[in-house]
């Protein structure tokens, strides 16, 4: 990933550009103290993604990504906020903007994000991928990747698109909208287990192997939404999946210990089955509907 940095603040540049580096999270390939001097260098190198501070002098963060927008840039933004105000939130979202990072820089805050931006950039990669085969063919393969990439989706709202387990997720969805059509509750979560255990490739895992790995990447679901709920709690995806998905009250005191403690959310416990429930439910609706 290629990322360009806005803020007037010198010591904020040279600290992102710092995780960006020894994350092995991209390159920087580009910075500026002000909006203004930010707008030739971006349409000229093109970055995936522009970290760009909210408050600045002269042209804001929130100004400089519409005039980039109506000057054609296509590329991601990130926003720095030193402060949480709803309305400037707001309008943030309008122009695009889908990720905060917050000041004073917490680097394990910004790899979270920054990971998961780029997963995003190669979700969109993936579908491009997936809806040029659905242009080719109505074959039942075709059918099979359509459930795929709406598991995609909504596992990319979540933050946890490419982690460890999702895989297991979206065979399972298959497994339950191909062989047990018209299924209104899931099986016993032990049957899943074992079925994806048996699935070629898995032949070394248990299926408490398997259920381990599902837990792991739902409570980082958990702990992402967790964090936007605590820089936005009227987000769209906060407000859809953290009561539908999950035991609201384990999501609420997630985000109590970020804002507390600026650090790792404490670990949490996570109703596997409410989230499976809710994930089947939201893909045969989507599938259904196509």
């Amino acid at each position: 990933m290629r990322y360009f940095i806005v803020d007037d603040d010198k010591a904020s540049r040279a600290m992102l550009k710092n995780i960006i580096t020894e994350c092995d999270l991209g390159v920087v390939i580009g910075e500026a103290k002000s909006g203004a001097e930010c707008l030739s260098s971006i349409l000229a190198v093109h970055p995936d993604v522009v970290l760009i501070d909210l408050l600045m002098p002269g042209l804001d963060g929130i100004e400089a990504i519409e005039q980039l927008r109506m000057k054609g840039f296509q590329g991601q933004f990130i926003m720095i906020s030193q402060i949480v105000n709803k309305e400037m939130v707001g309008e943030a979202y309008e122009k695009g903007v889908e990720f905060f990072i917050h000041k004073p820089i917490n680097r394990i805050e910004v790899r979270s994000i920054l990971k998961r931006v780029a997963e995003q950039f190669q979700l969109r990669n993936s579908l491009l991928v997936i809806k040029e085969s659905l242009g080719q063919s109505e074959s039942a393969t075709t059918r099979q990747q359509s459930v795929k990439e709406i598991v995609l989706s909504i596992l990319n709202d979540m933050g946890i698109i490419g982690e460890s387990g999702s895989d297991d997720i979206i065979s399972m969805m298959e497994i339950l909208i191909y062989e047990n059509e018209g299924v209104i509750q899931l099986p016993p979560l032990k049957n899943l287990y074992e079925s994806i255990a048996a699935k070629p490739g898995n032949h070394n895992l248990s299926s408490k192997a398997i259920e381990q790995r599902i837990r792991r990447i739902i409570l980082t679901a958990v702990n992402n939404l967790a964090s936007l709920g605590s820089i936005d709690y009227t987000n769209p995806v906060f407000e859809y999946y953290a009561p539908r998905y999950f035991d609201f009250q384990v999501v609420r005191d997630q985000m109590i210990s970020i804002q507390e403690d600026h650090n790792e959310p404490k670990k949490a416990k996570v109703n596997i089955k409410k989230f499976l429930q809710a994930l089947y439910h939201d893909t045969i609706e989507k599938y259904n509907d196509k």
